[in-house]
């Protein structure tokens, strides 16, 4: 009896570690399985990625050639705005302004609507009346030959157009369209429309304060928080303790080492060159090739690690159909002038602080621009003439017809996106690449 018991007792033990062994194989196994289909569906996610990313870089270059191509033809034309809200402190203002000021704008529309809709129809009565067709006295008559199959429908909300039409600071509209399967977009912003970033770091005494007064207006009016003010000046020295910026140049004489051909003599097949030498040269730099080489060289600084571009893109205001940020205000591309005809207020305003009365000067062009632009700077002096001893100081910061424009280039294939950003200064039909951001 107890033998048999015993031997019970060893049987269940025995099945007991049998399943438990199994259990463990069980959970090992499922544990291995899900472990190599989660590496095999990464795997794949990443081929796919890779494939995604190929198609968009390839899409993304190819609209970079495209665009520079075409842009020789683009002549960027100012719109007439007379009777439309500025775009210079759309930047300013809460979401509940911008909304009271587009439904301001929705209104103005629809009155400009119903004029040309009542000059219409007084058009089509005279004209019935002159060919005899149909009863002017019956409105119905010519009501039917006005309609259309849309009669009612729903706008949009209008954008507050820009000096070039499309909200600012765009100078066409965003081209859109594929390649293969990538989707792609073109978007060409005026760079001298925002506050050049290189002001900040003028070293020149005459106008050093100046500059500095300019930035912190630029800053106070974007509402940056004092502790970010401070930690972009701290990051901007940084970059100052590598090279100071300019803003007038003077052509100069540099000296430069040139190879000179020496011949060579040949003993059979094989022939033996003497040691290759240099000479010096004395070269004369013109003031517009310093420029260039100033604006390629700054813009690679402000687009490195130096400058903190990230908390600078981060949105002030943001919504379904508007986004403000510091960054979108700013040029890193070391444009040296500010168009009057197309730069907002506060921009405007630190152009100004260089001559005084900067507010003034600032307010007085953006009421004349937007019955019509500047033509020349003997313009502006002549409508300004209370201000030209002002203007006269800031002659070499502002301009009237902007020179440097980005390409931002942008394609999404799949899961994947690729973009580009192009910085070119363009005279008249000639264009120069400053410098290019791949991400």
């Amino acid at each position: 009896m107890y033998r048999r018991d015993l031997k019970i007792r060893d049987n269940c033990g025995s099945r007991g570690i049998i399943l438990l062994v199994t259990l463990v194989l069980l959970v090992v196994l499922s544990t291995l399985g899900y472990t190599l289909t989660a590496r095999i569906a990464a795997q794949r996610h990443r081929d796919l990625y890779i494939i995604d990313y190929s198609k968009a870089r390839y899409s993304c270059d190819s609209a970079v050639k495209y665009a520079l191509a075409t842009l020789e033809e683009l002549e960027p034309k100012l719109v007439d705005r007379p009777n439309e809200p500025d775009f210079s402190d759309v930047f300013a203002l809460t979401e509940e302004q911008y909304r009271e000021l587009l439904a301001q704008v929705m209104e103005g529309m629809e009155f400009a609507e119903a004029e040309a809709e009542a000059e219409a129809e007084a058009g089509m009565i005279d004209l019935m009346n002159t060919m005899g067709v149909g009863d002017s006295n019956d409105a119905n008559s010519f009501i039917d030959l006005l309609s259309t199959d849309d009669e009612y429908y729903e706008q949009e909300p209008p954008d507050i157009r820009g000096p070039y039409g499309p909200p600012w600071p765009y100078v066409t509209e965003a081209a859109e369209f594929e390649i293969g399967s990538a989707k792609v977009t073109i978007e060409i912003e005026d760079e001298n429309a925002k506050y050049p970033l290189g002001w900040a770091l003028i070293e020149d005494e005459d106008i050093r304060l100046e500059a500095r007064a300019g930035f912190d207006t630029f800053c106070e009016w974007m509402g940056m928080p004092l502790e970010q003010v401070d930690s972009l000046k701290e990051q901007l020295g940084l970059v100052a303790e590598i090279k100071p910026f300019k803003v007038k140049f003077k052509p100069m004489t540099r000296t430069v080492r040139t190879p000179v051909t020496t011949p060579t003599t040949s003993r059979g097949r094989t022939a033996v060159s003497r040691t290759p030498r240099t000479r010096i040269v004395r070269k004369t730099v013109p003031a517009s090739q310093q420029m260039a080489e100033q604006a390629a060289y700054f813009a690679k600084l402000f687009h490195s690690s130096l400058i903190d571009t990230e908390t600078l893109a981060r949105p002030i205001v943001e919504s379904d159909i508007r986004k403000e940020s510091v960054l979108k205000y700013m040029g890193t591309w070391a444009s040296g002038k500010v168009n009057i005809n197309t730069a907002p207020r506060h921009v405007l305003e630190a152009a100004f602080t260089f001559g005084g009365k900067a507010d003034r000067i600032a307010e007085a062009i953006i009421q004349r621009r937007r019955i019509k632009p500047f033509e020349d700077m003997e313009e502006l002096k002549r409508e300004l003439y209370a201000f030209s001893n002002s203007i006269d100081k800031c002659e070499s910061y502002i301009t009237m017809t902007s020179r440097c424009f980005t390409i931002r280039v942008t394609a999404v294939s799949g899961v994947a996106k690729a973009s580009s950003i192009i910085a070119i200064t363009k005279d008249g039909k000639k264009v120069k690449r400053i410098a290019v951001v791949n991400t």
